[in-house]
């Protein structure tokens, strides 16, 4: 189907003017890219603008990523979708409930406690997380343990969603007893290379490569300040990859075309396993992914994610093999720009 972009530029020139937006919007077919412009700086003291292949934070983006990896321990017979936790990990959790699968925990059904329990902590007290628990200790998925390592379970296994941050934490554990390598080494050789994502990775915050935009908050009186204290110092399997435009084209073909992933099991990583919210566009979650139905198909399938001075959201049209990416690092204006541009977008490819 042929597309027609010449929207998109009003679109984003109305967000502009209504709060400015810093970052990268993209739109590619397969990894052909269709539309491509930067905004914005990625340093701000030393004034460097934001650019195409600018490599921006994805906050719990990254889950989808942590989502395939786990899928690929599947494909390698080295655990299943119902494996119980208890028998995958040996790792103690004396409250946890024995029957906790695989499945749960990549679809937020878990049940499990979480450091940063998102139904009923705002927003803002992210931040506060790390005043106790200094950030620049969190490197790995085991430095997040001890936030939810002893706490009681939510409700039983399988009988609701509720969004879990360390349920992506423990798969990232998984992920290392069965592979025997770092969380982030296995992403990076087996997820990003194959994928051809060569400018993808897990960037401790202190050690940021180039071409890499700093996350910023505003303060009153229209001053910023960087993210840096503000989430984990290093990427862990609930979030903080760090990626750029071009190679989210380059994830979605890969994950799509078989690259990554068996087609059995990629049909099980994009089935519909629980509802999120119902209603006139239904929204579903697979395994490390969001889905979003109009009618009786899916619209889009999509990885999103909000940190202070990050968010991220990349939609894959499936029926027309179109990608939208839009990467930000500021947090705001990205969910007002991706109000405004995805009902078009799906509106364009009906």
């Amino acid at each position: 189907m042929a597309l027609d972009l010449a929207w998109l530029t009003s679109a984003i020139e109305l967000q502009l003017q209504a709060q400015p937006f810093s970052g990268v919007v993209s739109v590619s077919r397969k990894t052909e890219t269709l539309f491509a412009q930067a905004y914005g700086f990625a340093n701000r003291a030393e004034a460097i603008l934001n650019r195409v292949n600018t490599r921006f934070g994805t906050a719990s983006g990254s889950k989808t990523f942590t989502g395939v990896a786990v899928c690929q321990l599947v494909d390698q017979g080295l655990i299943a979708f119902d494996t119980r936790l208890k028998d995958c990990l040996d790792i103690e959790f004396p409250h946890f409930a024995p029957d906790i699968t695989v499945h749960h925990l990549l679809t937020h059904t878990s049940g499990i406690p979480d450091y940063f329990d998102e139904e009923i902590m705002p927003d803002e007290a992210f931040e506060l997380l790390w005043h106790t628990r200094p950030m620049y200790t969190i490197r790995t998925p085991r430095d997040l343990l001890p936030m939810f390592q002893d706490g009681p379970m939510k409700f039983a296994p399988g009988t609701r969603f509720a969004y879990s941050n360390a349920g992506f934490v423990v798969l990232g554990l998984i992920i290392e007893q069965q592979t025997g390598m770092s969380f982030t080494d296995y992403v990076g050789q087996r997820v990003f290379a194959p994928a051809g994502m060569t400018d993808s990775g897990y960037f401790a915050l202190d050690r940021l490569p180039g071409r890499t935009a700093y996350g910023y908050l505003e303060e009153d009186g229209g001053v910023w300040r960087t993210n840096l204290y503000t989430i984990p110092i290093g990427g862990q399997p609930d979030g903080g990859a760090f990626v750029t435009a071009p190679d989210m084209a380059k994830f979605w073909d890969a994950l799509t075309g078989y690259k990554l992933l068996s087609p059995t099991v990629t049909r099980q990583m994009l089935h519909r396993h629980t509802v999120v919210e119902a209603g006139k566009d239904d929204r579903y979650y697979g395994y490390g992914v969001w889905i979003r139905m109009q009618v009786d198909r899916i619209s889009h399938y999509y990885a999103l994610g909000s940190d202070p001075g990050v968010a991220f959201v990349s939609a894959l049209f499936p029926e027309d093999d179109v990608i939208m990416t839009i990467l930000g690092n500021v947090e705001d204006p990205v969910w007002s720009l991706y109000g405004r541009l995805i009902d078009e977008m799906a509106a364009q490819l009906k």
